[in-house]
């Protein structure tokens, strides 16, 4: 079975990519651009970078580039726990951290459903970066990022997914570890340079305003094209965005001769 391939991230324009997904998929929400950095001061020189005054989640630091607008960059000192210091590579995966005491009679029973949660997540490795940045991909400001995440409905989303998969099709598997699901979608695509889906989790959508009927995909850059090859052909075959209800209760064979019996 054929691998996904992508293009090569230098080559991406990001700015085409974006009015493509706009138009075929009419995205409501920002896409965000995240990279993270090896040292303070290259995170520091992007263009118009803020700097948080308070301590906040990763959640709400992607936030504020998908729900405000804005070009954030943070060290771990800017959040609010190993939590989300360990999934992006902030802070060691020590033993302390892979306990999860925090999380016991909270999100799990017990001590081993919380430690076997830790061990569960998707992170990045800890001892190579030093600050990460969000912007929001219309900006060109993170150019190229490590990955952009799509927030999208389950409807936009599947044929978000129908795209990549048009040509060099692959089955797509993702899991999910509840709680902490940064780790299935920007943790999952950081450490594997895989294209992750993720359900987002109570956290994400408290702290981070992600809707309740928003799911995240995070991607590397290189995979997008492939994505709006995809979305385009799809969309001349009659496949598009808003899918039209046909009607629980009509003959289906008109409906399904559109789309299979000229072929």
């Amino acid at each position: 079975m054929t691998d996904l391939i992508g293009t090569d991230t230098d080559s991406v324009d990001l700015a085409d990519v974006l009015a493509s997904l706009n138009r075929l998929l009419r995205l409501r929400t920002t896409p965000v651009a995240m990279k993270l950095f090896d040292h303070v001061e290259a995170m520091e020189a992007v263009p118009r970078i803020r700097r948080p005054s308070a301590i906040h989640t990763t959640d709400q630091i992607v936030g504020m580039a998908a729900r405000n607008g804005w070009t954030v960059g943070i060290t771990a000192e800017d959040l609010v726990g190993t939590q989300c210091r360990a999934v992006i590579g902030l802070s060691p995966h020590d033993e302390e951290w892979l306990r999860g005491e925090r999380y016991e009679g909270v999100w799990y029973a017990d001590s081993e459903s919380a430690s076997s949660h830790q061990k569960a997540m998707d992170v990045v490795p800890f001892g190579r970066y030093q600050a990460m940045a969000v912007s929001p991909m219309a900006s060109g400001r993170l150019d190229p990022p490590d990955i952009c995440l799509i927030y999208a409905t389950p409807a936009q989303m599947i044929l978000f997914i129908n795209g990549l998969q048009y040509s060099g099709y692959k089955k797509l598997e993702w899991g999910c570890v509840g709680e902490s699901s940064c780790a299935d979608s920007w943790g999952r695509a950081l450490k594997t340079g895989e294209p992750s889906l993720s359900i987002p989790c109570f956290a994400e959508r408290r702290y981070g305003g992600v809707m309740e009927d928003e799911l995240l995909m995070a991607i590397p850059p290189k995979f997008l094209p492939k994505v709006i090859a995809g979305l385009e052909q799809l969309s001349a075959n009659g496949l598009r965005y808003p899918i039209p209800a046909y009607g629980v209760s009509n003959d289906a064979r008109a409906g399904m001769g559109v789309s299979y019996e000229s072929r």
